[in-house]
């Protein structure tokens, strides 16, 4: 497993510049800069050719107890081989033994509770990506659920140990910052958000990318009142699309680059590949490159990026002869206020896209390819569309969907600076916020409740920015107006390198420590994380 050197000389190249990122935006870069996104690796199986595989669509559970306003989840991590290639077992970590994990609904203004067992070997911390929930449920990575028996880093008697090889040293923790849960903990969202796509996934310090790699991962669905009244496709036309790269060693087991593939030893990645990691092989809800019959009618698709570090540039191939590929309904944290038209979609980790894709453009018996136009050979592909019937349209596209609320009247309360770059130090280089790797004890700001106050972001990299907790507006793009893909309330942001992005962040639902991270995975547990604490 080898880096293809150019790369990794055109990040240092472009950092030794010494541009900044306040005087530089991403179009003063190089094509090949921005769109760097980690080293690939190459998988040793023999890939199936595309399109041959039905997309599977992921459970939905159902809840084991209904009761005062609530439902209830039990979910179960656990190790299960299954089969993503055809003709191969791959072992996988799954919530439920599935990959993707299975799919949690709930109810705007009703509280989940979700109880996670653990039967893997090593720990874990479930974080409900996008959702707003108490510190105690949020899925810190130093809130770890811990298998019976296990002694490693990430336990009890093992938690002071933080290290990335040639990064080793830089993340600090102290053992009163670390809680435990033996063999489950239950995790509580009171759902006070309107309806979104969610998505959940592993937390865990330092493992986070290797773990989520195997398959913690999966979808939560918020619905209510308002998006029920709207008539967008739902039923068996409302169709999640989890988006993810992985590589297969020759025998179907998944091929990652750790420094400890058991996550109980050192962790990180070999050198080459800390940038993050991506794969060879795109799967869409657990398949590889897979084919979808649909009739020629509207269809609604939640779009979920859960790589590690791939970021993708969605296409239509062919696009309709008359308007839109993508009709964006929702954003990362619910519905639009109207619908935005694109022909090109880009989705960065982490970010989700609520699209609607009218099949009533194209005749029966074709077929429309949805490819990713920054990716080559198998990266290009991504699955494909068979028009396969007629049946009678019942939904359409309002121009009106939701009652979108500003961020706030008059000025924010504050503004705040988070520079997310690779930083060189004695100890070897690391991904840093504000020149400084994650430590426990440090908090980089404490907003108040209630409060909207300004961020900006800036970076040497492509860098999906995530706030726990926190929803916000993108406001600008180096001083410019923000992408159309930038519209509604988001809680993930891609950060190209060299430019500088102004979010409104509002302060609501509660108190406590949280996280804003790199929510490329490989960078996250190589120190790009930071504490705020709303008071």
């Amino acid at each position: 497993m080898t880096m293809r050197p150019s790369r990794r000389a055109l990040l240092k190249a472009a950092t030794a510049t010494g541009l900044t990122a306040a005087g530089l935006g991403a179009a003063g870069c190089g094509t090949m800069t921005r769109e760097v996104s980690g080293e690939q690796l190459t998988s040793r199986a023999r890939l199936p050719a595309p399109f041959r595989v039905p997309l599977p669509v992921p459970v939905t559970a159902t809840a084991t107890r209904r009761r005062d306003g609530g439902d209830h989840y039990e979910l179960v991590q656990r190790a299960a081989r299954v089969e993503i290639l055809p003709g191969l077992r791959t072992e996988v970590w799954g919530y439920d033994g599935r990959f993707p994990g299975t799919t949690l609904v709930g109810r705007s203004g009703r509280t989940t509770t979700v109880r996670v067992r653990n039967e893997l070997p090593v720990p874990t911390s479930t974080h409900l990506h996008g959702g707003v929930q108490a510190p105690e449920s949020d899925g810190s990575p130093l809130d770890l659920v811990v298998p019976p028996g296990y002694a490693g880093p990430g336990s009890p008697a093992g938690h002071g140990h933080s290290g990335h090889g040639a990064h080793a040293g830089h993340m600090r923790t102290r053992p009163g910052d670390w809680t435990f849960s033996p063999g489950a903990k239950t995790y509580t969202y009171p759902l006070r958000q309107p309806a979104a796509t969610l998505w959940y996934h592993d937390h865990r310090m330092d493992f986070s990318a290797p773990q989520v790699w195997r398959g913690l991962a999966g979808m939560f669905l918020v619905h209510d009142d308002v998006e029920d009244a709207l008539p967008l496709p739902r039923g068996e036309r409302d169709i999640p699309l989890m988006i993810c790269d992985r590589a297969f060693e020759e025998d179907g087991a998944l091929l990652y680059p750790s420094l400890d593939p058991s996550l109980t030893g050192e962790p990180g990645v070999e050198d080459a590949y800390m940038e993050g990691v991506t794969g060879d092989v795109l799967l869409v809800n657990g398949a590889p490159w897979p084919e979808l019959e649909v009739s020629a009618t509207r269809h609604r698709f939640r779009i979920v990026n859960a790589s590690n570090a791939r970021r993708y540039r969605l296409e239509l191939e062919p696009g309709p002869r008359e308007g839109a590929g993508f009709v964006q309904v929702g954003s990362d944290a619910g519905l639009l206020e109207r619908p935005v038209r694109h022909d090109v979609l880009p989705v960065a980790p982490g970010e989700r896209f609520d699209v609607v894709v009218d099949f009533a453009a194209y005749p029966v018996g074709s077929t429309v390819t949805l490819v990713n136009t920054l990716g080559t050979g198998g990266t290009r592909s991504v699955m494909r569309f068979r028009i396969v019937r007629r049946e009678r349209e019942t939904s359409r596209v309002p121009e009106r969907l939701a009652g979108v609320e500003p961020a706030a009247a008059g000025r924010p309360v504050a503004e705040r600076r988070f520079d997310f770059r690779l930083t060189s130090g004695s100890g070897g280089e690391l991904w840093t916020i504000n020149g400084r790797a994650f430590d426990s004890a440090r908090v980089l700001a404490r907003p108040r409740l209630g409060t909207v106050e300004r961020w900006r972001f800036s970076s040497d990299f492509h860098h999906p920015v995530h706030l726990h907790l926190a929803h916000f507006l993108v406001v600008a793009r180096g001083g410019r107006t923000p992408l159309p893909s930038d519209a509604g309330w988001k809680d993930t942001v891609d950060v190209r390198p060299y430019e500088v992005v102004d979010v409104l962040v509002r302060f609501r639902g509660h108190r406590g420590r949280y996280m804003v991270h790199c929510h490329n995975l490989e960078h996250e547990d190589m120190a790009m994380m930071a504490n705020f604490e709303v008071v």
